[in-house]
């Protein structure tokens, strides 16, 4: 037999679609059917088709859409609490990665470890934004910089999704730094390990978009240019870390590939802005990073408003720039330090960070999305951002409503 509709009552949505705040319907209703969403609206409106449909009161809750959280590092062997100490005893970030230490270090780790141990400590890192309310979220490749273990790092991302309630989208990011077997030949590295990576783990079907990292301790436009151009060949989107210790104008080379999104973008300028915005690439805001590496610069958040730039936020957790696997907090960071408001922090985490991701089906409450919902003992919205170190999830509800 069919499944039939279930209906949510007694609840306020946001829904982040229409012009109110939010997006608010107050003393809502969802209806559920099929692991979609069939309809939203105010109890009162509810068609009388609904009318006898299973009742699951939420006591006055407020349900948002699932969160998502568009970038992470999530697969990775070790952790750099050594390098944590140096930077707060004055060694600054490239200066760390300059001696050895950075993403070299998380490298060698990964690459010792194993596909079962990588995927232990990724899916306890997924446990914590699942217990927030996190319903889908990114993982990037990135820590093997050689063929094996990119692989194999995307492999785990893959198994998360199998072990866990949650959707999975992977990015490769063999561009992400120079291995020391390749130091000073970055061309080299690209050409013979990098984009045979690239086009070996697209066949294997492990990649739906394709990352690097655009700054002077990394890799020029132009070797960025030539993984994008492969990735257009195989017909995967394209993302970039642009502009975040420098402007090297990774996030207008990026718009001009049509990128789901640039992130970090610190040192962003007016021309990168208008780039994105004729492009519609999303501004990925990564507050965790900006808090650990304790950086001045901020993002240009006024700029990227007034050019209608769609701004999301997320974790970037990782073991060395932002080891921080709340999005709740990350919510928070975004608008006490990049003076975010409450209702831009939630867009960020759902419908921007659904953009950010290519997806059109989460990131709000409507008829035909999918039906991946928080439940919030909260009363208003804003809630979500201003409280730090306090989980208000009731219950998450990922397609079934148990």
């Amino acid at each position: 037999m069919p499944e039939a509709p279930r209906l949510l009552t007694n609840l306020t949505a946001a829904t982040l679609t229409g012009d109110a705040p939010y997006g608010l319907v107050s003393d809502g209703a969802i209806a559920i059917e099929r692991g979609r969403v069939r309809w939203i609206g105010a109890r009162a409106d509810l068609p009388s088709e609904l009318a006898k449909a299973e009742r699951i009161d939420l006591g006055g809750r407020l349900v948002t859409p699932g969160l998502i959280d568009c970038h992470t590092h999530l697969v990775h062997g070790g952790d750099r609490a050594a390098e944590f100490e140096m930077r707060l005893n004055g060694a600054s970030y490239e200066e760390v990665a300059r001696a050895g230490g950075g993403i070299v270090s998380t490298v060698t780790a990964t690459r010792q470890a194993t596909q079962e141990a990588l995927l232990a400590g990724a899916l306890r890192r997924a446990d914590a934004l699942i217990a927030e309310g996190v319903t889908t979220l990114e993982i990037k490749s990135g820590y093997g910089l050689d063929l094996d273990t990119e692989l194999r790092m995307l492999r785990v991302a893959r198994a998360v999704e199998k072990g866990r309630p949650v959707r999975v989208k992977t990015s490769f990011l063999g561009a992400h730094a120079v291995p020391v077997e390749y130091r000073d030949r970055a061309d080299a590295y690209i050409d013979e390990v990098c984009i045979p990576a690239l086009r070996a783990a697209h066949a294997e079907g492990l990649v739906d978009a394709v990352d690097g990292f655009c700054e002077g301790i990394a890799f020029s436009p132009a070797q960025i240019a030539r993984v994008f151009d492969v990735a257009r060949a195989l017909g995967l989107p394209v993302k970039l870390h642009a502009e975040q210790l420098s402007n090297l104008g990774g996030a207008a080379l990026a718009a001009g590939y049509g990128a789901l999104s640039a992130d970090h973008v610190e040192y962003l300028d007016e021309a990168g802005v208008k780039a994105m915005a004729g492009a519609g690439t999303v501004a990925v805001l990564l507050p965790g990073a900006f808090y650990t590496l304790r950086e001045t610069q901020e993002p240009p958040v006024r700029m990227l408003r007034d050019h209608g730039v769609p701004i999301a936020i997320a974790t970037d957790a990782n073991p060395g720039s932002s080891p921080l696997t709340s999005l709740l907090l990350a919510m928070n960071m975004g608008c006490t330090l990049f003076r975010l408001t409450p209702e831009e922090a939630l867009r960020g985490v759902t419908v921007n960070a659904a953009r950010a991701l290519g997806l059109g089906d989460v990131g709000t409450i409507a008829p035909g999305q999918r039906a991946e919902l928080a439940v919030w003992d909260v009363e208003a919205p804003a809630e979500l951002s201003y409280r730090i170190g306090f989980n208000p999830l009731h219950s998450r509800i990922f397609g079934a409503i148990q």
